[in-house]
């Protein structure tokens, strides 16, 4: 009963969020919700969304909601068939990107992961994050050692968070699926479950690290592709440390071509690298927008955030070789 009072307070508050952002459109092909959305739309007051695509009030909807939805809008990206191409188009530049907490709490989150004084680890630690997404943030730091690394730490209580909201997802994709048909042929109880597989995989770093391992381990004779350094002894549940990288993003065209490097060896270096994690190793970095992809000064692409990898057999990658050489 405790558990179905929380869900229901949560449902409340998803419902009238997504009323605020005119954003219930998904609810109201559900005829049993029907009701439901009408008094959130009484109740709520609505932002000025004048203008905007449904796509787009769902992603600000979601973005505002939180972590668990930014990771939702991501994955319903992919399912043209639920809504439609242009709204998964809008959700797919749904930005994984939230406000940082402060640099002292993830000094405490890392002290308390290794159980030892963070001077013990670094020399210095940047308070101040790089880069702050739903589930981690990055600082910069530099090792007791002398090396320059990268530090991810996840979120205070995004585990916790996470635990609860895909409750109430799986709690509300069975519900729909006993009592409406319409919503059993999409299989809701499955995306959800997907949902969970991938954010298991992120709540815990050192996946991240032995993905991240792997990958450089797959490019070690290749010097147009590299992939940062994992230091192990700095890497736990909750902390991931990386060799620093420096470059410029490879979507910055004006800089590379301003630092000396040629355009067509850069995309040929990118296909080739591509290619080969897909079809030679069977293994890839999955998440490979240009945020994650920078050129180094001698040229290489240097790939970060091992998050969200894949995996294909032997068969599956004979079967994409036989098609892409049959479109040749």
């Amino acid at each position: 009963m405790l558990r179905f009072g929380r869900n229901l307070a949560r449902l409340t508050g998803i419902v009238l969020t997504l009323s605020r952002h005119d954003a219930l459109f998904p609810l109201d092909a559900v005829p049993a919700a029907a009701p439901f959305s009408r008094i959130s739309r009484i109740l709520a007051r609505r932002r000025n969304v004048a203008g905007a695509r449904p796509g787009q009030r769902l992603a600000a909807a979601f973005h505002e909601l939180g972590p668990s939805f930014i990771k939702l809008g991501q994955l319903l990206s992919t399912r043209a068939d639920l809504f439609g191409e242009e709204i998964t188009l809008d959700l797919a530049s749904l930005q994984d990107r939230l406000p940082p907490f402060p640099g002292a709490q993830a000094r405490s989150l890392i002290e308390a992961e290794f159980a030892q004084p963070l001077d013990t680890l670094f020399t210095f630690f940047e308070d101040i994050a790089v880069a702050a997404a739903s589930i981690a943030q990055v600082h910069f730091a530099r090792t007791t050692d002398g090396k320059e690394v990268a530090v991810k730490v996840l979120r205070p209580g995004i585990i916790e968070a996470f635990s609860r909201d895909l409750e109430l997802f799986l709690w509300l994709a069975r519900l729909g699926e006993r009592v409406q048909p319409l919503v059993r042929r999409l299989k809701p109880v499955e995306v959800v479950e997907m949902l969970a597989e991938v954010v298991r995989f992120e709540m815990d770093l050192r996946f991240e690290a032995a993905a991240a391992s792997e990958l450089a381990e797959n490019f070690a004779g290749d010097a147009g592709f590299r992939v940062p350094r994992v230091d192990w002894r700095r890497t736990g549940r909750s902390v991931l440390t990386l060799e620093r990288i420096s470059g410029i993003r490879i979507d910055d065209r004006a800089a590379l071509i301003a630092a000396g490097h040629r355009i067509e060896a850069l995309l040929v270096r990118a296909s080739e690298a591509f290619f080969n994690q897909v079809l030679r190793d069977g293994f890839f970095h999955a998440d490979l927008h240009p945020g994650n992809m920078f050129v180094d000064a001698s040229g290489a692409i240097v790939v970060v955030d091992f998050g969200i990898m894949g995996r294909l057999d032997r068969a599956t990658r004979f079967y994409l070789a036989d098609m892409l050489l049959g479109f040749l």
